[in-house]
């Protein structure tokens, strides 16, 4: 019985948090935005993915990973033995940077309260940081990501494994390897931690 309160306690306060999102004018971002991407997936689940910030697709539908490298990321999460509707996705900024450039420190900044109290609900025991933005925004470091990918890092007190953006995979089919490794250790990870607590 607690279990479900919990859990549909975090589904109404991610509701909740969403709605306060919703008409925030705290950065330049706010000015060009068709809509907020809050984020989209399992409120229960123990895995967290995070991105940088939403593109044109993504601008459009008002929700995360939906263009190309969201077919991507839905293929690593099926390599997984997941579905996306099992883990939860967003990003460091929820409206899109002009023509998709990188979150500037600011606008990285402004949006990172929500981000914060998204992550605090949903109590993963696992995020994977997609790409440098959301690595050294979580982590608050200049690190390369090319240093930190593979090793775990910690939001928190929660694991984090910082690996290449899936438009990175796409441009550079090499580094798909790299992050499957990266994923098995997620995978290990939460098979090790589910097994003995």
């Amino acid at each position: 019985l607690t279990l479900q309160s919990d859990s549909a306690d975090r589904a109404v306060r991610l509701a909740a948090l969403d709605q306060r999102t919703q008409g925030c004018t705290s950065c330049r971002l706010s000015q060009s935005r068709t809509q907020i991407v809050f984020g989209a997936g399992n409120p229960e689940t123990d895995l967290v993915f995070v991105g940088e910030g939403p593109g044109r697709d993504e601008d459009l539908k008002g929700e995360p990973f939906v263009g190309r490298a969201g077919q991507l990321l839905d293929k690593i999460i099926a390599a997984m033995g997941r579905r996306r509707s099992d883990v939860y996705i967003c990003n460091v900024v929820k409206c899109r940077p002009p023509e998709n450039r990188t979150p500037l420190p600011d606008e990285s900044a402004a949006c990172n309260p929500f981000l914060a109290e998204q992550l605090a609900i949903l109590a993963p025991r696992a995020i994977v940081a997609l790409g440098k933005c959301a690595a050294q925004v979580l982590l608050a470091t200049d690190e390369p990501i090319s240093r930190m990918r593979g090793r775990f890092f910690a939001y928190r007190d929660v694991p984090v494994m910082p690996t290449y953006h899936p438009a990175y995979l796409l441009r550079n089919p090499a580094a798909k390897r790299p992050v499957w490794e990266d994923m098995q250790k997620v995978m290990q990870l939460l098979s090790g931690s589910s097994s003995n607590g």
